[in-house]
């Protein structure tokens, strides 16, 4: 579904630091259209962050965070040019993973 993730990681004395921007609607249900439809809740339920098959962030995310949600997290290890995967699902059932290398600080 729609756009990649702007993910950013670097690893600085032994921790790295990832930066993550998901492109997403993240309606509410609470808002109406120019009709005064009510708009239906989708939003971003799930995250779930992987270095090397070991899971370092799980999210739950509600339909009160913003659209196009940032995150920033770290964790302990990591080495430029390894892989971080980045995983999210919405409550429609759509999903998106994608990863990015981490770089030196």
């Amino acid at each position: 579904m729609g756009n990649p993730m702007k993910i950013r990681a670097a690893v600085k004395d032994g921790v790295t630091e990832v930066k993550i921007l998901m492109q997403h609607e993240m309606e509410t249900g609470m808002r109406k259209d120019a009709d005064g439809v009510l708009v239906p809740a989708w939003f971003i339920s799930d995250v779930k962050a992987e270095y090397q098959g070991r899971v370092v962030l799980e999210a739950q995310f509600g339909q009160s965070v913003s659209k196009n949600p940032y995150l920033l997290f770290h964790f302990k290890g990591g080495a430029a040019g390894d892989k971080v995967t980045v995983s999210w699902a919405d409550n429609k059932g759509d999903k998106r993973t994608d990863e990015a290398a981490i770089t030196a600080a």
